[in-house]
């Protein structure tokens, strides 16, 4: 005699069977999702996954960039039980956007798109650079210019010697959007020679540009002045729910201008939004709708303030 979680067992077996036995068109399992590909990998293949039940048996292609995939005019292609296998990968040739496509006697299915992205990154081009003068109390901006690359990167400054890296404090910045370096006003402790690091965070590959001496002019000291917003956030900010979101900003003065941030739709910073270096860097974590709004960075000294603001949109 069965026991009853036999018999339920059983019977979801019987179905299955008796549902594989229907004829149906072609139904997706999984779609392919997009990947990012390291070039420098040492896992030399990419797989794009698809899998389709269907009643017959459904045949799979692939379109790359809306053309047909000719799995047979390039060894390098194979499609294993519906996925797309590419062996030795190349950034030309292969990157692009994906879409499986299931056909049988039912009709054709066609997946969402999925992008295979390549990250790299490539030496600095450039072998010298320029020497800065600046007076004392000035601000000044230090360019980092980085080199051809995919995938997203991380930013540092070396000062003189590895591994004394530039302190980001209220009055040194290095903006993650950019790369470059700004400090809000220059001291003789400033003196000496700055390299902008790199790092590619997919690849985990570092490189390093070329030094840029910063001295000091001989003709007197900067006077001070009012902030200069020279990093800020754009007018309109789409952000996506559940999202971290991270605005920046930083302006040169003398002396050093403090930077504040606030609504200006009537609302409060979100208690969830932390600030860093200095709340040069407001970030939002877990955006939702309610988080939307008019955003707006303020920087002030002595002399006098500046403001930029920016719209962020929920989506």
């Amino acid at each position: 005699m069965r026991l009853p979680w036999e018999l339920l067992v059983l019977q979801s077996f019987m179905l299955c069977l008796a549902d594989d036995n229907i004829l149906h068109g072609p139904v997706f399992i999984q779609e392919p999702s997009s990947v990012i590909f390291a070039l420098d990998s040492e896992e030399k293949k990419v797989k794009l996954n698809c899998e389709v039940k269907g009643n017959p048996k459904p045949t799979i292609r692939w379109k790359l960039n809306g053309t047909i995939v000719d799995i047979g005019m390039d060894y390098r292609y194979s499609v294993v039980e519906g996925s797309l296998l590419i062996n030795n990968p190349n950034k030309t040739q292969d990157a692009g956007t994906y879409q499986c496509i299931a056909t049988n006697s039912f009709g054709t299915i066609v997946s969402r798109e999925a992008k295979l992205q390549f990250a790299y990154l490539e030496n600095f081009k450039t072998r010298t650079r320029s020497t800065v003068s600046v007076r004392q109390g000035q601000g000044m901006v230090l360019l980092c210019g980085p080199p051809p690359h995919s995938g997203e990167l991380i930013y540092a400054w070396i000062f003189n010697e590895y591994p004394t890296f530039v302190h980001q404090d209220n009055r040194r910045f290095v903006s993650q959007e950019t790369g470059n370096l700004y400090i809000a006003k220059v001291e003789k402790s400033d003196v000496g020679n700055y390299t902008c690091v790199v790092t590619n965070t997919v690849t985990n590959s570092r490189v390093r540009g070329p030094p840029t001496p910063l001295i000091l002019r001989n003709d007197g000291v900067m006077g001070e002045y009012e902030p200069k917003i020279e990093v800020q956030f754009p007018e309109m900010v789409p952000s996506a729910k559940g999202t971290t979101v991270r605005l920046e900003c930083f302006a040169l003065g003398n002396p050093v201008p403090a930077i504040s941030w606030r609504r200006t739709d009537g609302k409060q910073i979100p208690k969830k939004a932390r600030r860093h270096k200095s709340s040069s860097i407001l970030e939002i974590p877990n955006f939702q709708q309610e988080d939307a709004g008019m955003y707006e960075c303020v920087a002030e000294n002595v002399r006098g303030k500046n403001v930029a603001r920016g719209q962020l949109t929920f989506y």
